[in-house]
């Protein structure tokens, strides 16, 4: 969270997996109710209903405004956020992101949504929270988590940015991102996900909890029974394969660019992927973005000011 002259900015980055803000991140999921639940560690009460969040699965959507998820989603990112800087009323400015050859077609959409109310009144984990929505800014996702460093990206540089729903590919070529050569492919962590399940289930008729796929994904290894690990491994690598061949068919030549790996899926690289560690940077913090978001917003707050 960044302050602008008394006004926070919050980065949020909505993913299909987890939501994630400079400082937090949570699965991106919730049940509803009309009458309190009696599990409550992470309850938002808003509107008159219950929403437990982090409950279930929020299943890969083009359009992030069918329903009101993700707004409920954002309001407990913001509350999250807050809470960290020991606070629970403030006037904030969001600051999130869409796939980049999105964003110019949803962008006024996803504004308004997330701008329903201007004044916000909620409970979050027992705590009442007050917020002004003073404003929403729409940025590439991706493009968001390197713009701080932007500078260092001379000669030819490809971004591959792994979500759980989709993978966002661009070019930055001597700093400068090329508007051209955006992609955005339906190939995020959550079919890596579903290929394990059907390896495992046909190979051990067996069922396997996505705790334990997930851990394997993030750290290579899990306290199971070694064939299954090895299923688990094998269908993730050749998961990674596609990912490199989807990178080829888009002009990914290790020999003449740099490339940079971000998001959740960035472990499945690092873990499973065969490359040169010289010519690959792989970007480990799931946060990245969120705070990209934030260093865009404020610095075409400041641009703004200046003007």
């Amino acid at each position: 969270m960044k302050d602008y002259h008394g006004m926070k900015i919050i980065g949020i980055d909505n993913g299909y997996g987890n939501i994630k803000t400079a400082n937090c991140c949570f699965p991106a999921g919730l049940t509803a109710a009309d009458i309190e639940p009696v599990f409550k560690d992470d309850l938002l009460v808003y509107g008159g209903r219950y929403y437990l969040i982090g409950a279930g699965h929020k299943e890969f959507t083009a359009d992030k405004t069918g329903d009101d998820d993700y707004y409920i989603l954002t309001l407990a990112a913001i509350a999250r956020e807050l809470n960290v800087h020991g606070l629970t009323d403030a006037t904030v400015r969001l600051a999130v992101g869409l796939p980049l050859t999105w964003v110019s077609q949803q962008r006024e959409d996803f504004k308004t949504y997330l701008m329903r109310s201007r004044e916000v009144r909620f409970t979050f984990r027992g705590k009442p929270y007050w917020v002004e929505i003073a404003g929403a800014d729409v940025f590439p996702q991706g493009f968001a988590a390197v713009a701080s460093q932007i500078r260092d990206f001379q000669g030819v540089n490809m971004l591959c940015d792994i979500g759980n729903g989709t993978m966002n590919i661009m070019f930055i070529n001597d700093r400068r991102p090329a508007a051209d050569r955006m992609f955005t492919e339906k190939y995020g962590t959550h079919q890596c996900m579903l290929a394990v399940r059907e390896n495992v289930m046909r190979t051990h008729h067996a069922t396997v909890d996505d705790s334990i796929i997930n851990r394997v994904l993030r750290f290579g290894t899990a306290d199971i029974q070694e064939d299954y690990l090895t299923t688990i491994r094998e269908t993730a690598a050749g998961y990674v394969r596609e990912i490199f061949r989807i990178l080829r068919e888009r002009e990914y030549n290790p020999a003449l660019m740099r490339l940079h790996v971000l998001g959740g899926g960035s472990c499945l690289i690092r873990n499973f992927g065969e490359y040169d560690a010289d010519r690959v940077t792989i970007y480990d913090d799931i946060c990245a973005t969120a705070k990209g978001y934030e260093y865009l917003c404020e610095q075409a707050l400041r641009r703004g000011v200046r003007e």
